[in-house]
């Protein structure tokens, strides 16, 4: 009998299903990283994973307040907290009335359950807090270091296509030897020596079928590394000048428009001029955090001499690094969000108060803008008697539902892009 014969289909057959097991564990399992990484780009803008108030309610503990099992309610609640409500559920609707009455967006048939489930992962166990930053004159708050994320789904496939054939090629050496020994025992010639191209030859349709799967497989990891470049969630660069928010906004709560005037007025908030630090800075001249060291910057931008305090030197340009950055075929205007649609600015930056320096603190991906509009109401509706009439009408013909960004035309595309 030939040795081949253990290389037969149902063999072959077996490596194939054990490929697709490990590509359907990689590419459709979620870990907490997955969650995390789902958090922030769907629920961050509201929600803080520790007890602090947000848009939201803190989510520290939360499966410990919710009614139990907590994992099904929260699924539940997330999927469609408005059905919840709808069907009779106290908390739910306690919630609902505890936070303004403002519905939360309805996550059903934008997250899939296996999302919504990594999601609540993510909620129940969040990783440790960062340890607090030293104070003191010469403490110095650091962009956090670039955080690692888990081999690739393109990488994984490699790595498992290079073992298949490494295993396959292991088993033919061994095959051949057997064979060898047993031709030897029956004065027999040598086997034919093992070529996996002949028995790819085969079992021809196995092949293509694995072929066919595998360039799906890495065509679907294509698609999903393409649909993330220029996507910088959690991005927090060091600026030349250490400028603490959480000093300025948190403790001296110092509103934001004083310093990025333009998002009250236009289409760019804009980054302050050093002139406009020095309002206060003319007569403070050494901070909390890192003394006189950083304000020494300012006065050394604008040519200001503290000791005769007069403008004295050459100005020189400071040259922060952008933050925020939105691609150029998309139209994004300050103001109408600001004035118009009465936005706070935590709904896009995070709560700056709470922050030294200034980070990207949602992925501000078309989705997430589509999923804000779907679920942010219009407000003041008669406030400006010339659309008066067209929000009653608008009103009666979603009398039954909360009358979004949405439904008055938000989710075109000559909306955002031109």
């Amino acid at each position: 009998m030939n040795c081949f014969y253990i290389l037969n289909k149902q063999f072959f057959l077996k490596i194939f299903l054990l490929f697709s097991l490990l590509i359907l564990l990689v590419s459709s399992g979620f870990s907490q990283a997955d969650g995390e990484k789902i958090f922030k780009q769907t629920c961050a803008a509201c929600h803080r994973i520790d007890g602090q108030k947000l848009v939201g309610p803190g989510l520290k503990d939360v499966a410990k307040r919710v009614p139990q099992p907590a994992d099904e309610w929260l699924f539940k609640w997330i999927k469609n907290n408005t059905a919840l409500q709808k069907s009779g559920d106290e908390y739910a609707t306690k919630i609902f009335n505890d936070n303004g009455k403002v519905p939360m967006l309805v996550f059903e048939g934008v997250l899939s359950d296996d999302a919504i489930k990594s999601v609540i992962e993510y909620i129940k166990n969040p990783p440790a807090p960062p340890t607090e930053p030293a104070t003191g004159q010469n403490a110095v708050t650091q962009a956090p270091p670039p955080q690692t994320e888990g081999i690739g789904l393109t990488y994984v496939l490699l790595i498992i296509t290079v073992l298949l054939i490494v295993m396959v090629s292991l088993l033919g050496v061994i095959v051949k030897y057997l064979q060898d020994s047993i031709n030897a025992a029956k004065g027999l010639p040598p086997s034919s020596p093992f070529s996996v191209l002949k028995l790819a030859a085969r079992h021809k349709r196995l092949v293509a079928l694995i072929g066919i799967f595998f360039i799906i497989s890495v065509a679907r990891a294509l698609y999903i590394g393409l649909m993330n470049v220029g996507v910088y969630d959690n991005y927090q660069p060091v600026q030349p000048i250490l400028f603490s928010h959480q000093t300025h906004a948190g403790k001296l709560a110092i509103n934001c428009v004083y310093c990025h005037s333009g998002a009250e007025k236009g289409k760019v908030a804009g980054v302050p001029s050093a002139n406009v630090c020095m309002n206060c800075h003319k007569a403070i001249s050494s901070g909390p955090l890192t003394g006189t060291a950083e304000i020494a910057k300012i006065y050394d931008a604008v040519g200001w001499d503290p000791a005769k305090a007069a403008y004295t030197k050459p100005e020189k340009s400071i040259k922060w690094i952008r933050v925020h950055a939105l691609p150029d075929f998309a139209y994004f205007n300050h103001s109408q969000h600001v004035v118009v649609g009465k936005q706070q600015c935590i709904t896009c930056h995070g709560d700056m108060a709470i922050l030294d320096v200034a980070k990207q603190n949602v992925p501000l991906t078309m989705s997430w803008c589509i999923n804000c509009h779907r679920k942010t109401e219009v407000p003041g509706m008669n406030s400006n008697p010339y659309y008066a009439d067209l929000h009653t009408k608008l009103k009666e013909k979603y009398k039954d539902q909360p009358l979004t960004v949405e439904k008055i035309g938000g989710l075109d595309c000559i909306k955002c892009h031109y």
